[in-house]
């Protein structure tokens, strides 16, 4: 397995302790999803569809994607057809990532160690990367993988979540958290956010890219899902910041500041970092690190040009300023990134 990077702070919550660092395998790797009565089939399908179709450089497989459940069998959806799970609890232990998508008839009902007990000791001893899609965090949450932990769920579910389990540390605002070997992420949509973060962080921003492509979803969806939440209309109008964020994509190696950025919206500085936070959940400066970041990382994989060039290219101005970003995003350097992604 390589390496695993952790995410840059964005739309998601920024890495915490125990981020994991994957070590170098051959052959695809395993995906469980692991669904109970009631499992949304979108989610199910989602992680299928993304995972299935991640491929190599020479068009190998890069994940075997299996459907499990607490008890194999026939599986009810919360839509007019049921599914069957082949396979059982084995597999949690046995899969290098398990995915928990929601399943609304019991997941807000569950409580601080209130999980079936068998499912929940396959969570706690399974050596995989554990992650949840929607209110399936209640799932890890009750199973105690969530204690001293961030985690997100669906913004309509956050205060309950909050409330049952005083232990985590709920951030609604943003898409996933990734913790290291412990993910989790918002409602259904953001499951799709979550898959490609995660094939980002074992295969590199090519091949995610390359799924996103394949699936017509972007490989990074601006903000959080703090925008999604209804509040009233204000005063101002409905003004949006994406015409400053697109007119920014095509100028990452120019010099670009908080005033430029308003005055191309036509609002006042204070004005634009509060409308940019609304819609995205975070401040200009850092949406435009890590759109930088992402540029720096793709020129890695994708080119020879020297880490001075590609400082430069990514709007970064010197190599010293881009490795410490690095580090500070990634955890790892422009040159260790490099010889991981490379060519994969």
């Amino acid at each position: 397995m390589t390496p695993a990077m952790p995410p840059t702070p964005a739309r998601h919550a920024p890495p915490g302790r125990g981020s994991s660092r994957t070590t170098s395998r051959s052959g695809p790797r395993t995906v469980a999803v692991l669904v109970r009565d009631g499992v949304l089939p979108m989610e199910l399908g989602l992680v299928h569809q993304l995972f299935g179709t991640a491929r190599s450089v020479s068009g190998e497989r890069l994940y075997d994607v299996v459907t499990c459940a607490p008890r194999p069998g026939r599986i009810r959806t919360d839509a007019d057809f049921p599914i069957y799970a082949e396979h059982g609890l084995a597999t949690v232990a046995t899969a290098d990532t398990v995915l928990v998508p929601a399943s609304h008839e019991t997941d807000e009902a569950l409580q601080p160690g209130a999980l079936d007990g068998e499912l929940a000791a396959a969570l706690r001893s399974s050596p995989a990367r554990i992650a949840s899609i929607c209110t399936g965090s209640f799932v890890l949450a009750a199973a105690g993988l969530l204690d001293g932990r961030r985690a997100t769920t669906h913004w309509m579910s956050s205060e309950l979540f909050a409330r049952t389990f005083p232990a985590v540390t709920v951030d609604a605002d943003v898409l996933y958290v990734d913790e290291g070997r412990v993910l989790t992420s918002a409602g259904e949509a953001a499951g799709i956010d979550l898959c490609l973060h995660m094939i980002r962080r074992d295969h590199g921003a090519a091949v995610a890219a390359e799924v996103a492509r394949r699936t017509v979803v972007p490989p990074h969806r601006e903000g959080g899902q703090a925008q999604y939440i209804q509040r009233p209309v204000e005063s101002e109008g409905l003004t949006s910041t994406s015409a400053s964020r697109a007119w920014a994509l095509t100028r990452l190696a120019e010099p670009l500041t908080l005033a430029g950025l308003a005055a191309h919206d036509a609002m006042s500085v204070r004005t634009y970092s509060r409308r940019f936070r609304e819609e995205t959940g975070l401040t200009p400066i850092q949406w435009l690190t890590q759109r930088r970041v992402d540029r720096a990382r793709e020129l890695l994989e994708q080119t020879d040009h020297t880490v001075d060039r590609i400082a430069t290219e990514a709007g970064f101005g010197t190599g010293a300023s881009l490795r410490a970003h690095f580090q500070a995003g990634l955890g790892v350097s422009p040159g260790a990134y490099r010889s991981t992604f490379r060519g994969r």
